[in-house]
């Protein structure tokens, strides 16, 4: 059809595609598609070289491009938007904050299952003679290989021409033949999501026409099975009264169920011969991949959560606050219970109408969460994080935009999740630096980015951590957020005692077992004589460090980043925990030849053996990334410790987020002072952070809790704060060292991380950025360049620039202007073609 020849009028689309390119890109609009296309659909379009995307459109208008003939729109994936203005403008936001483009942003929210994806496929011409080709001998072996398979297929994928020729590349043999016009290569789409179904089963309708339908029926059964397709007729009749409720009929029941269920079981083949004969009619429904519980509910269940008066008048607080506030934080120690303060908030937002997002900041703590929030909030709950698969997620989405989940929980991605009246964002564990996304672009923050959110729907923000970041502590002090406080422990439950273990004393005194104090290897045993349970906290995964050379010190390290290689005891290998890169362990020394090789330090595995020969009868598990690798690992571990099935948990990071366990009385932590000792301005706060979190697991209850520290300096002011849990003394000096510093949240940060394979390329570029900024804005505001401590991974040197900003008398938004124009003239620079810089905004 002759668009240009109708007297409809020509639209165009501007479409984000989820490609790192700034800006959206025009399509025209097929006349058929005129009344279809709405902002936030999805479409089909061509990107490229016969490259498929899918895109979501932004904008709809009638001008045409100056510069280049636009394409046509190829489909439409929606009948209605799958993503709504507000998103829209959301990750227009975030990309001009983030220094990123669009689609980044789209591709980062958008789960992969409302992408599609393309794949190149094969078919045979139909006008090509295959036998006038042999004749003219044209056709080499392969290639008459091939075309006989496609004369059986209507089409192959590009991959499987390799398994047919028996080769690792096809692509020469199918480029011949595409040049002598034997077959066409074109692009198969498909789409990813695809609903879960089930088969149900219900009797022909043609039976219940007449009351004598049902006897005709019967009397109709042949001779040879009629017994066994009688049985399976009266179970069905038995299971769905089509009599009395003939609309149970249409409604049909479970497959599965009609052949399994009941007190006995049926012929499947009978059951397959009734649906052939069209007696029962077998059809498919969409069911939830998500299964039902005890705790489903239409509306949210009036669970006992039972306020105390401090608890009260917190919640009370919050509330008044957000009479004249947007935000409140929301500071109260382990255990004083802001988790039955946040369901009453939520609940008061659930009865006005809209809708409540809680962020938790990983994946291992919504475990406990869920099942918390399930029991009152039923099936209005949705949980969305990165260990569902593409399909859960995808129905999710679609939970949260038609209404069906009024509250959701989930890790940082669920900030894209597509709101349409958000009342509530809660931000448990405000603090974490797991809210930071750090690879690929956008570099957000979720918990900042819920401030930004929020304020688009008008919605309030509750930050809640028992160690707040300094930040946000310093703006709840300053008038900008509302500050309410819980100092006490829940019920009748008490802080721990926290005691030091001086490591080089006892090394003096040779009572070291292992890597165990004297002093914690007595509380262990206590606690396992008392029947009481035990935490023991490492902040590092792997069986060790690193192995040594005890003659020489060589250490081996990975070739592709400058970092050792950690023991993985269970595989007996050598890892590299930044790109994989693995390998044996070496039986000798490659540097001195000696086989005095010997691990050094100590990791969760080294910590389980360990314990497991000091303390045999005890019940080991290890909880890290390596035991919690399957779906539903994490959650098996908790809840065996729960149960207590398990007297110690030994674990990284995981152990200390959150977990409520009634029966733990002892928590042991290992090497601290290599995490107070980073080079990094924020190393004080995050070893406060990490030593109160995972203090306050210990002692939940009536029975007051220990804390065991080892450290080789008793004397570090830090840790006598943590033992004081005088969060406020920590801040006091941390706000101060900030303030002389110039670091937040006086300043703003930007950091450039300049990546090369070559070292001198790296350095040479990441000299000429530095330059041209301090030419912008001033030597005091660039710092650099520098080599990180890991100064190479995959391969790629890296050097870094930190830009720092007054926070009065700066435009950062036009400071991120002039940092995009240095890069595009570095760009631009042909020996810096292989140069790569990464933009972090607000880095952690």
């Amino acid at each position: 059809m002759d668009l240009e020849l109708t007297s409809e009028p020509t639209l165009f689309v501007e479409v984000l595609l989820p490609v790192p390119i700034p800006g959206t890109f025009t399509y025209r609009v097929p006349v058929a598609m005129n009344d279809l296309v709405q902002k936030g659909v999805r479409v089909l379009v061509e990107f490229g070289a016969r490259k498929l995307h899918t895109g979501i459109i932004a904008d709809i208008h009638n001008r045409p491009p100056k510069n280049y003939q636009a394409k046509y729109l190829l489909d439409l994936l929606d009948d209605s938007p799958t993503v709504n203005e507000l998103q829209l403008k959301f990750w227009n936001w975030m990309a001009q904050y983030y220094v990123a483009t669009p689609g980044e942003v789209m591709k980062a929210g958008l789960p992969a299952g409302l992408k599609l994806s393309s794949q190149s496929r094969i078919q045979l011409r139909p006008e090509f003679d295959i036998e006038e080709a042999l004749d003219l001998e044209v056709l080499s072996d392969k290639e008459l290989r091939l075309l006989r398979s496609l004369e059986q297929e209507d089409s192959i994928p590009y991959e499987q021409a390799a398994d047919i020729l028996e080769v690792k590349n096809p692509y020469y043999i199918v480029k011949e033949l595409v040049r002598k016009e034997a077959i066409l290569l074109f692009e198969a789409v498909k789409d990813k999501y695809k609903p879960k179904t089930k088969k149900k089963l219900r009797l022909n309708p043609i039976f219940l026409e007449t009351e004598e339908g049902l006897e005709q029926l019967f009397a109709s059964l042949g001779t040879k099975q009629k017994a066994k397709q009688e049985e399976v007729l009266m179970k069905f009749l038995m299971m769905v009264p089509v009599l009395t409720n003939p609309a149970s009929n249409e409604e049909g029941i479970d497959k599965k169920e009609l052949l399994e269920g009941g007190t006995s079981q049926v012929s499947a083949s009978s059951l397959t011969t009734l649906i052939r004969n069209g007696i029962l009619e077998e059809f498919e429904f969409i069911v939830s991949r998500f299964e039902e519980d005890e705790y489903s509910a239409t509306r949210y269940q009036d669970a006992e959560v039972k306020l105390s008066e401090a608890q009260q008048a917190a919640e009370s607080q919050v509330l008044g606050y957000f009479e004249e506030k947007d935000i409140v934080l929301f500071h109260g120690v382990t255990g004083s219970g802001k988790t039955e303060v946040y369901i009453e908030l939520i609940k008061k937002v659930l009865d006005s109408g809209s809708q409540v997002l809680f962020l938790l900041p990983e994946i291992v703590l919504t475990a406990q969460m869920v099942v918390r929030l399930k029991k009152i909030f039923g099936d209005l709950l949705g949980v969305y994080h990165s260990k569902f698969s593409d399909n859960e997620r995808v129905e999710v989405w679609k939970g949260v935009a038609d209404g069906r989940y009024q509250v959701v929980v989930g890790v940082r991605s669920s900030i894209f999740l597509p709101f349409e009246n958000l009342g509530l964002i809660v931000v448990d564990e405000e603090h974490e630096p797991s809210y930071k996304q750090y690879d690929p672009a956008p570099r957000y923050n979720a918990r900042d980015m819920a401030l930004v959110l929020a304020q688009m729907h008008k919605a309030k923000v509750v930050l809640g951590s028992a160690t707040p970041s300094v930040e946000s502590f310093y703006h709840a002090l300053n008038g900008a957020y509302g500050l309410v406080q819980l100092k006490k422990r829940f019920g009748d439950a008490q802080l721990p005692e926290v005691t030091l273990a001086d490591l080089k004393l006892e090394r003096k005194r040779k009572t070291m077992k292992e890597d165990f104090s004297s002093v914690l290897l007595e509380q262990v045993r206590n606690s396992i004589n008392e029947h009481k349970q035990v935490i023991l906290f490492q902040n590092r995964r792997g069986y060790a460090p690193y192995v040594m050379c005890e003659d020489c010190s060589w250490i081996p390290t990975c070739p592709s980043c400058s970092v050792s290689l950690t023991y993985h005891i269970h595989r007996n290998q050598l890892r590299c925990h930044y790109c994989g890169h693995s390998e044996a362990v070496p039986k000798s020394c490659v540097q001195c030849g000696s086989t005095k090789i010997r691990t050094m330090g100590v990791g969760t595995q080294k910590l389980e053996e360990d314990i497991k020969f000091l303390i045999p009868e005890a019940r080991v598990q290890r909880l890290d990334q390596d035991t919690t690798r399957k779906k539903y690992g994490y959650q098996q571990i908790i809840q065996d410790f729960e149960q207590r099935h398990i007297d110690i948990l030994v674990g990284t990071q995981m152990v200390s987020k959150g977990l409520d366990f009634d029966h733990v009385n002892l928590v042991g932590v290992f090497d601290i002072d290599r995490m107070l000792n980073f080079p990094d301005f924020r190393a004080e706060e995050r070893t406060f952070q990490m030593l109160t979190q995972v203090s306050g697991r210990a002692g939940r209850k009536k029975d007051k809790g220990l804390v065991v520290i080892q450290t080789n300096n008793v004397k570090q002011t830090i840790l006598h704060k943590v033992a004081r849990a005088d969060y406020e003394a920590f801040f006091r000096k941390e706000i101060e060292e900030r303030k002389q510093y110039h670091y937040p949240p006086f300043t703003r940060l930007i950091k450039l991380s300049v990546k090369a394979e070559d070292r001198d390329k790296a350095s040479a570029a990441a000299g000429l950025l530095a330059r041209e900024l301090v030419k912008k804005l001033g030597a005091k505001r660039v710092l650099g360049p520098q080599e990180p401590v890991i100064n190479k991974i995959r391969n790629h040197y890296l050097m870094d620039i930190l830009v720092k900003l007054e926070r009065q008398k700066v435009n950062p938004q036009k400071v991120k202007e002039i940092i995009r124009e240095v890069l595009g003239e570095l760009d631009g620079d042909r020996q810096f073609r292989k140069v790569y810089v990464n933009i972090d905004v607000d880095p952690v």
